[in-house]
């Protein structure tokens, strides 16, 4: 497959602009998306002409603009996402006996964009588009254990970056990287209880084209009934259907990373 360099810059530029809590400076768009500091600028001209980017100029900085809103909203309502990952997490349903959710990482929360509810099970907290704590939920582990250290870093720079439901889970950085490469080296991420007590959770990442996660897809059942084997079999399902999902979103699994 081919790339186009102008494109590339321009697609970095824009995902740069959406990680941003608050518009930024030029200066800090070209050191960290590693562009030179000219052409930095041209793209920025070039993206704010068309109203993908806004300049600040009393604030020196730039900030995404109503076209890339326009993208989002259309993005929004076509959810060709969640139509592709509906069939599959009934799939997961119907396997596991047990609700199934797809949560998508925004800041240091998860937004759950599907859910679908096993016959006879009650309804979740991750109802669609709930927002709680990554750090804290199963799905969002899954995702945060395969971006890049500074990229976490940045997300939870200090204590105060770190809300507990439930008095429970990670209350540091130090503490959730030891969560995140216990993620990484098992496949699959858990929560016990964090989120709601007495109700544990297993999920697995999506990946797009780069191997970038960008989504969770999860399964949560009462933890007291659920012994050892029966999580194993509930996290190979999950397993399975993350790779199924990233298959079909194009992305690159993880036995060809």
């Amino acid at each position: 497959m081919s790339i186009v360099p102008a494109a590339a810059q321009v697609l970095a530029v824009l995902r740069y602009l959406a990680r941003q809590a608050a518009p930024v400076p030029a200066a800090a768009i070209s050191r960290d998306v590693g562009l030179p500091r000219s052409t930095t600028y041209h793209l920025l001209d070039t993206l704010a002409a068309d109203g993908f980017v806004v300049h600040l100029p009393e604030e020196r900085r730039y900030g995404l603009g109503v076209s890339a809103f326009e993208l989002a909203s259309g993005y929004e309502r076509q959810a060709p996402f969640q139509r592709l990952a509906r069939a599959p997490l009934a799939t997961l349903v119907d396997r596991t006996g047990h609700n199934a959710n797809l949560a998508v990482l925004h800041g240091r929360e998860v937004i759950y964009v599907i859910e679908e509810r096993a016959p006879g099970r009650a309804p979740l907290v991750s109802e669609v588009g709930v927002r709680l704590p990554a750090h804290l939920t199963a799905s969002g582990r899954a995702v945060l254990a395969l971006l890049p250290p500074a990229q976490v870093r940045a997300i939870f720079p200090d204590r105060s970056a770190f809300v507990l439901r439930h008095g429970v889970g990670p209350a540091s950085l130090t503490a959730l990287r030891g969560l995140l490469a216990q993620v990484r080296r098992r496949g699959y991420a858990t929560e016990e209880g964090e989120v709601t007590p007495g109700l544990s959770s297993v999920a697995a990442p999506v990946l797009d084209h780069h191997a970038h996660p960008i989504a969770g897809v999860s399964v949560t059942f009462p933890g007291e009934s659920a012994d050892e084997s029966e999580r194993h079999r509930i996290a190979g399902h999950v397993a399975q259907t993350a790779r199924e999902l990233t298959r079909r979103v194009g992305g690159v699994t993880a036995a060809r990373r």
